[in-house]
């Protein structure tokens, strides 16, 4: 029976891990690159297709750091942090009327 519960565990770890990189990495991401597109000094068509296109990057990068963390919890509040700041600068930066 400890041996199922441990296994039982150890499956609920790895979804986690999943969700937190296909979800969390997905959210975090999109913020992350709808903020570099308000920040860069391009036009607004080059901006957004720049910020885009390395989003890719950053999208892999997320998923490869959600997996090679030791800590689950540091993790989620990490993307949690990340992505409430990045859409919080985001909210901050866009004009009064809140559309681009």
């Amino acid at each position: 029976m400890a041996r199922q519960t441990a296994s039982a565990r150890y499956r609920w770890l790895v979804a986690s891990r999943v969700l937190a990189a296909v979800l969390g990495g997905y959210a975090l991401t999109s913020a992350a690159s709808t903020l570099l597109a308000l920040l860069w000094p391009l036009p607004l068509a080059e901006a957004v297709a720049a910020s885009t296109m390395l989003s890719f990057v950053l999208y892999t990068l997320i998923i490869i750091w959600v997996f090679a963390s030791q800590r689950l919890r540091t993790t989620w509040l990490g993307l949690l942090a990340a992505t409430a700041l990045c859409t919080l600068l985001s909210w901050a930066l866009l004009p009064a009327g809140g559309s681009l």
